[in-house]
This record gives structure tokens, C-alpha cells and sequence, in this order.
């Protein structure tokens, strides 16, 4: 089953459940996929990669939102974000710890070669594809940074 009938199957039994998180949800992230598909020549469909990314893009977004607004106070629309980063990462690949993540930069620096900060963007290059929705960015960014500095 692809992701977006996953999504409408899961769209329709929010909806006889009457949960509203799931159900803004579900329709965010229907709403990205059918954007993806009509965008410029995708010619209708959208491969498993891209959808992984989008729904990395949508949880990404909603994060910080969150950030945003607790820093306002706003602990009302900030839990209202973190129900719908809750529904959406239900269907990314489980995330790796930040134990082994570290664990897999220090091979990837060994194999890369890097001994200081002016190499992180070699390293970021390799471990973003070696991580690819496996990892947050900005956790491998600022590990790679203080591996490189230490």
C-alpha cells in the first residue's frame, strides 16, 4: 500500500472516529501529496524517496512552529503542532539515537578524512545521504561540529 492510500484509509477512519488531531493531520499531509504530484513535470506520481522527505518537510515545519510558540506562551498552539508531529512521524522510519549517530559520523570523518571545522560540509555532504530520514540535520550538524572541534 503507498503512502498516499495509507494516508485515505487512516483520513477516513480519523473521520468516523471524529479525531480532529489526526484528521488536520492526515489532511496536511494528503494536501503536500497531491501539491508534489501536480507540481511542474512529475508527471502525476511522486517516488517513496520524495514522499519521505515531504512528511520530513511537514514535521520540520511543525517543529518550529512549536519553537515559535513557546517562545510566545502560546502552550495552547504549540501542543495543537506537537499532536500533528505526533500523527505524521507514525509514518517516517524509526529515528536513530544521537548514541548512533555519533557511532556512524566517526566513521563517516574517518572515511571522509576530516580533521578540522573547515571540512564539515564534506562530512555534512556523506552523512546527510547516509542518514537520509533516518536522522535530523540539525542533531548530525551539531555533533559533526563537536566531533571536528574536539
Amino acid at each position: 500500500m503507498s503512502l498516499e492510500e495509507q494516508i485515505n484509509a487512516d483520513l477516513k477512519a480519523a473521520m468516523l472516529s471524529k479525531n480532529e488531531a489526526a484528521l488536520r493531520a492526515l489532511r496536511a499531509v494528503k494536501s503536500a501529496i497531491l501539491l508534489a504530484k501536480t507540481s511542474g513535470g512529475s508527471a502525476g506520481s511522486i517516488s517513496a524517496d520524495e514522499e519521505m522527505k515531504l512528511l520530513q518537510k511537514l514535521v520540520k515545519q511543525r517543529k518550529e512552529s512549536v519553537e515559535i510558540y513557546e517562545k510566545q506562551g502560546r502552550e495552547d498552539l504549540a501542543s495543537t503542532e506537537k499532536e500533528e508531529i505526533a500523527i505524521i512521524s507514525k509514518y517516517l522510519p524509526a529515528q536513530m539515537s544521537e548514541d548512533a549517530i555519533r557511532e556512524e559520523l566517526k566513521k563517516i570523518i574517518a572515511a571522509v578524512g576530516a580533521t578540522s571545522a573547515a571540512e564539515t560540509g564534506k562530512v555534512m555532504g556523506a552523512a546527510s545521504k547516509a542518514f537520509a530520514g533516518k536522522a535530523d540535520n540539525k542533531i548530525v550538524s551539531a555533533i559533526v561540529k563537536e566531533l571536528l572541534a574536539g
